[in-house]
Formats: structure tokens, sequence, C-alpha cells
């Protein structure tokens, strides 16, 4: 057992951070950039590096009580923040820069972990430029993003590269098993319609409401015959979306507000008075922008599952010898791949990667998602 267990498909990457946590190795640099696609293991591969790098042993032995808390992130000397909203508050990042100058309690090192080091305005990562440039010499930054473009070339040159790569379906689906005990069948199609993305791998592969939702997704093009289709499809998956955002922070958020309110001092059933009113919109306003990243996100895994139809579509057109992501339609994909050419499939996909953008640019959901599902309409369809 290692803390590199759960981090499959990237020998590479393990071997370079292996080296650079052993104790006297020289290869530690101050600050580090993980990145990769979604899925790849990035917040994973920098848990197990800040576990090798307090560890007890100084090997990452997995077992010792530093390694053990240090990738469940409350070890006292690893400092881990992620955001739930669009961004990363400035606020949070100074208490970072503030934390990231204090020496090391019980370990090596202070580790400060940015898991969405992408979600930062350039006025929030200006205040944490001069920390990572010149750290305290016991202190390590390990920053997360899905590209090294994700992130200000400032903070891009000064930071030690970690790529990594979307693993194997075989060694997810491999994961699924060992780790969560799933059946290998589930976890082979898991695996495979997850497109090799741990997190939804999972998910997919013990939720029937996830695997029912991707199923009513993958199935949008069958179901496109003209306007009204689209524009009522568009309307679905919105509201779909919308509704898992909401069950997901419900319980959660009526648990913030009746916490913060019994810190005020406020009994349970009454109204905050006027002069504490400012900190439950505060609570409101941060909640709301929880709601739209989780909306937001969940839309954009319905689009990549939309994306791997057509690419499965163009697979066929072109007679490429690589395997379905949606095998189990193979009859309804090859009626698709019937319909039209490799290039319509093609300005399909760049729809789809449109809409995407579209809608983290801020646009309204609906609709950029009414407009792709129109675009999506066979060719010959009813378009007026």
């Amino acid at each position: 057992m290692s803390v590199w267990d759960d981090l499959v498909g990237q020998e590479d990457a393990v071997e370079v951070l292996r080296r650079a946590a052993l104790p006297g190795s020289g290869a530690l640099a101050h600050a580090w950039l993980f990145t990769g696609p979604p899925g790849s293991g990035r917040s994973v591969a920098a848990r197990a590096f800040a576990a090798a790098l307090l560890c007890e042993t100084g090997t990452g032995c997995g077992t010792c009580h530093a390694c053990r808390t240090a990738v469940q992130g409350t070890h006292a000397d690893l400092r881990v923040v992620a955001t739930e909203q669009l961004t990363l508050r400035i606020d949070a990042v100074r208490e970072l820069v503030q934390a990231a100058q204090r020496r090391p309690s019980t370990g090596r090192w202070r580790i400060v972990l940015v898991e969405d080091a992408d979600r930062m305005l350039e006025r929030t990562t200006n205040v944490l430029l001069k920390a990572v440039e010149e750290p305290p010499p016991r202190t390590v930054w390990l920053l997360c993003a899905p590209s090294p473009e994700d992130v200000l070339p400032t903070i891009r040159s000064r930071a030690r590269p970690v790529r990594l790569r979307v693993p194997p379906v075989a060694a997810v689906a491999e994961l699924l098993v060992r780790r969560d005990g799933v059946d290998p069948a589930m976890a082979a199609f898991a695996a495979r319609a997850a497109q090799s993305h741990v997190g939804l791998a999972r998910r997919l592969a013990r939720d029937e409401g996830a695997r029912t939702r991707r199923r009513e997704v993958v199935r949008t093009p069958l179901e496109l015959r003209g306007t009204a289709d689209a524009v009522v499809r568009a309307g679905e998956l919105v509201d779909v979306a919308t509704e898992e955002a909401a069950s997901a922070t419900a319980e959660r958020d009526a648990r913030e507000r009746a916490d913060l309110l019994r810190t005020l001092g406020v009994e349970p059933g009454r109204a905050a008075p006027p002069a504490l009113r400012s900190q439950v919109r505060q609570l409101e306003e941060d909640q709301k922008k929880r709601a739209t990243r989780l909306r937001r996100d969940v839309l954009d895994r319905a689009l990549l599952d939309l994306l791997s139809v057509y690419r499965d579509v163009l697979v066929l057109q072109l007679g490429a010898d690589v395997e379905l992501v949606n095998a189990s339609m193979a009859g309804e994909l090859e009626t698709l791949a019937r319909r039209g050419g490799p290039a319509a499939t093609l300005g399909r996909m760049d729809a789809i990667g449109t809409a995407r953008e579209r809608i983290q640019a801020n646009v309204s959901p609906l609709l950029a998602v009414e407009a792709l599902c129109v675009s999506l309409l066979p060719e010959g369809a009813d378009a007026a």
C-alpha cells in the first residue's frame, strides 16, 4: 500500500513526484503546477505528493498517521483550498498567503494546496504571486488547473509542471473493482462511459439515477426531428441540471443557515435582527454562487456525454479501429452515421464545444442549449 495507489495510469508523473519527495533528493521545487484533463487525478496526485512529503518514513507509505491525514486533507501542516463557487475569493487567498508564512508544526514541510488555481481572477493571482515566487524555506505550493494556460504566465513560470494524462479505461475499471468493490462488468461500463474520468466513473457505477440521466442525454440526437423538439429537449436538459443542483445543495444550504443563526444567537423560527441580516445575506449569496457553479458543472457533464455520441458517430463514419464509448447504442449510432458525413459530424461537435464555452462565459444556459439543439437537427429537418 502507498499514497500513489489511487493515481492510476500516471506512472511517469508518479516517478517524478516519488523521487522529489525523498528526503535529501534535491529534486524538490518550492512550487508545483499539476495539470491534466478533468478526471485525470490532479487533486489526487497533489494530495498524494503532499502525503509523501509529510510521511513519517519519507516514502509515502500510505499507512502512517501523516500519510492518512494528508490524503484526507486534515494534516496540521497541509492547507487545502478549493471553491464551490465560480471563483476563488481574494480574501481566501490572502489567508493562504498568511498561512504559508508559518513554520511546520509537526512535519518537514508546510504545504499549501490550491485545487482550483484556474478559478482565480487576475487580481487574486497577483496576491498569490509574491508568496509563490519567494516562499519561506519550508513551504511548498501545489497548484492544480486543467492546463498551464489556465493560470497566469507569471505563476506558470515559477512552478514546476506535472502533466497528467487521461488514464486508460482498463486502469480506471480496475481501480473501481479494487477500491470500491464494483462488479467488473459494471466497472468496465462506467469507466468507458465516463471516458476515464475516475470520479464520474465511480458515480456511474454506484448510482442508478446517474446512469439513467446519462442514458437520456445520449439519446438526445435520436429524438431531434424539428425545431419544436430541439426547444423542448433543451428545456429538459437545463431543468434536469437545475433540479440536480438544487437537490444536491438544499439540505446543506438549510444546515448552513441553521448553524449560522445558532452561532449568531437567533432562536429557531425567528428572523435575524436587522444588525445581523448582512451576514445571512452573505451566506445566501455564497450558496447561490455554489448552486450556479454546480448547475454549470452538471450541464457541462451532460454536454460531454452528448459529445461522446458524435465522437462514436465519427469513428463509425471513418471506419476507425477504436472502441466506442457508447457501445450499447451501436445500432442507433450506425443510424446516425448514415445521416451525414464526417464534416457534418465535426460541425456538430464544434457546436457542442461552442455551447460549453458560452455557458462558462455566463450566457443563459437555456439559450445556449437551445441554439445547440437546433444545430444538431438532422439535415433536411424543419428548422423554421
